[in-house]
């Protein structure tokens, strides 16, 4: 489900109070984007950037900074410097899964080709890191540059634990650690460098954006498998049949008997899917508690974000971040 489809909405809270600073970030990305030698760079990034996103990772930089009282430029240079990361990795994945559709629109790859996607996300992480370094912060360039590793690490280790049973839930962990979470707490702790806020301050920050990024990739996991297809834009099981093994899966498998195991093996190692076999997936995952214990993570994951707010000064925004947290598991309500 995506983020637009509950009554209370803090993301939109948090784009109101924020809105002069992602007015600002907006044009700086137009600004950056351009390029004066390969007029398609602009447009393959128009169309991702434009395509409808929340920018929820640079309001994350935004709202950090503003909570610690930051009121210099810089916030708006290291949000555009997020947005640039996530889009370049957008651009890599959808070639790497081969897909045909994002947000509701065709991927660059299908209107471009592979080639562009890839070259016009490596240009983004090079204009990310012309970003990066206005701050004039060793310590922010070296926690934006570790969140660039950590995600290329967890993509590749997402290859060798793809459609492997095998995978246990400390590698599931690292993945969306990298799929996700690492570019979340980035994005906050660098708002708190900014700001000059304390070593604990960052830290909490940091640990905030952490346990969020985690809560709302294994949400987005579990409702791969008990959502509404009109609300997340995904078909239910979409993950079973392009055979990813997500928490669900790890969890059912690591309770299965013989019989369970090789039905697993079948349709996620060798491939062989049947007519039946998301029933019967969804079974198995009924009679081992795997959609509850993945659900319990997840809130578990939450509730460590709203803890990590609890060192960070008394503020409206604290206050959004918190509901935030609260948000993206209650899609799973």
């Amino acid at each position: 489900m995506g983020l637009d489809d509950a009554t209370v909405k803090p993301h939109e809270r948090l784009a109101a109070y924020l809105s002069e600073d992602l007015a600002a970030v907006d044009a700086l990305i137009a600004e950056r984007m351009v390029s004066a030698h390969a007029p398609r760079i602009p447009e393959v990034t128009a169309h991702i950037v434009g395509a409808g996103g929340k920018r929820l990772r640079p309001m994350l930089t935004l709202a950090a900074a503003r909570l610690m009282g930051y009121a210099g430029p810089h916030h708006r240079a290291l949000a555009a410097t997020v947005e640039f990361i996530h889009t370049a990795t957008l651009l890599h994945d959808d070639v790497v899964d081969e897909s045909g559709q994002r947000r509701g629109r065709p991927t660059a790859n299908l209107l471009w080709d592979n080639k562009s996607s890839v070259l016009v996300g490596d240009y983004l992480f090079a204009r990310s890191f012309q970003l990066m370094v206005e701050p004039g912060s060793l310590q922010i360039l070296s926690i934006l540059s570790n969140a660039a590793a950590t995600i290329a690490e967890g993509e590749v280790l997402q290859l060798t634990a793809a459609q492997n049973i095998a995978t246990d839930e400390a590698i599931y962990a690292q993945v969306i650690r990298g799929k996700t979470a690492a570019l979340f707490s980035a994005a906050t702790e660098v708002g708190g460098v900014v700001a000059d806020a304390t070593d604990a301050e960052i830290a909490a920050l940091h640990a905030y954006g952490d346990a969020l990024g985690m809560a709302f990739q294994i949400a987005d996991d579990l409702l791969d498998y008990e959502g509404d297809a009109g609300a997340t834009g995904k078909n239910v099981g979409d993950d079973f049949r392009e055979r990813k093994v997500t928490l669900p899966v790890i969890k059912a498998v690591a309770a299965a008997d013989g019989t369970e195991r090789a039905f697993w093996q079948r349709v996620i190692e060798t491939g062989d899917q049947q007519e039946g076999d998301l029933d019967e997936a969804l079974a198995l995952f009924a009679r081992h508690g795997a959609l509850e214990a993945t659900r319990d993570e997840a809130f578990g994951w939450a509730a460590k974000a709203r803890e990590a707010l609890g060192h960070l000064p008394d503020h409206e925004l604290r206050g959004m971040l918190s509901d935030l947290a609260d948000y993206v598991v209650a899609r799973l309500n």
